[in-house]
């Protein structure tokens, strides 16, 4: 076994790993009323959702694929929109397996079917992962904007019980203890860099930085950004639809489905395919909005199997489409 298969191998199990234990935590730590709430929850899903989630999730597959299509443009390759979509599902396919593996995959996959370099792929990957960051960034300050009267109390409870006693008199020295903290933890990131600049990591870095420049040769930069707002608005939609599946969650704000998904997107990097991280982080997000532990469980539960179900669907589904397509298009010519 080569060190490479051994290191994959041996960061699924970490991951899966961490995913499980969360799963166990969080059972454990919630009463037996939550957890019989959440059982019967499962009852009561409106499974028939299923459906339009499915078409709203190929949909932000879809809008994702033409807008790399359009990273790729700068550089001569103009791939068909059959093969960069196809690409895409089963890229989403293989990190539900292996986080990251799924960008290899899908440079991998096109680069095969449409005869150019991999290599040459790679740079636009990480020019759409750093926009995306940036996205995900800007949608938790809008978050927070739109939805102050929410987020403040919670901040506000959460500052008292840190940083005050019972009388509501500051504790100063847990405050003096915390800047200190911050102020050292600015500093090793300086540090930190300094010394891994020249390093992989610190090219990833600079690779980051690089790939958000390469974004400023894209061609119709208006249409770029259209389909940047029509992925997160597919994302946001699908947790939206998704609250209607079970009667306890279908009164919530549509607002909060952008809080799901900026914390949510935070699980589903943490364990493969978000795997116990996704359904333990929005369970938190909806105890902001009166939704008990136990339902909010059961929801991260619905939600993650729905996205999971249409990652491996339409995954399998390219990976049987691909080869036939190509070979019909090869027939033509």
């Amino acid at each position: 076994m080569s060190k490479k298969t051994a290191s994959t191998i041996l960061q699924l199990i970490v991951f899966l790993g961490l995913g499980v234990a969360l799963i166990l935590w969080r059972y454990q730590a919630i009463n037996e009323t939550e957890k019989k709430a959440m059982f019967e929850a499962f009852s009561h899903v409106r499974w028939w959702l299923g459906v339009p989630i499915l078409v709203i999730g190929f949909l932000s597959h879809l809008f994702r694929a033409l807008r790399w299509k359009q990273l790729l443009q700068p550089l001569d390759i103009y791939p068909s929109v059959p093969n960069i979509t196809f690409s895409v599902l089963i890229g989403y396919l293989a990190n539900a397996l292996v986080p990251r593996l799924g960008e290899v995959a899908k440079c991998t996959v096109l680069a095969k079917y449409e005869k150019v370099p991999a290599d040459k792929l790679v740079g636009t990957i990480i020019a759409e992962r750093a926009f995306d960051l940036v996205c995900l960034v800007l949608i938790l300050f809008i978050t927070l904007g739109l939805q102050y009267n929410i987020i403040y109390p919670f901040a506000r409870d959460l500052y008292m019980k840190l940083f005050t006693d019972s009388s509501g008199n500051f504790i100063w020295l847990r405050i003096v203890i915390a800047l200190a903290i911050a102020l050292g933890g600015i500093l090793a990131i300086v540090l930190l860099y300094r010394k891994i600049k020249n390093s992989k990591v610190g090219h990833i870095i600079k690779g980051i930085g690089e790939g958000l420049k390469a974004i400023g040769q894209v061609k119709r930069k208006g249409v770029f950004l259209l389909y940047s707002l029509l992925i997160w608005s597919m994302y946001t939609l699908a947790v939206v639809v998704g609250f209607y599946a079970l009667p306890e969650t279908e009164h919530i704000t549509p607002l909060a489905g952008l809080a799901v998904i900026t914390f949510g997107s935070v699980g589903m990097i943490a364990t493969p395919g978000g795997i116990g991280a996704y359904p333990v982080i929005v369970a938190q997000v909806l105890l902001l909005y009166g939704i008990s532990e136990g339902i909010g469980l059961a929801y991260g539960w619905v939600s993650w199997a729905a996205q999971t179900a249409i990652v491996v669907l339409l995954g399998l589904l390219s990976l049987i489409l691909l080869p036939l397509y190509n070979r019909n298009q090869n027939a033509k010519a």
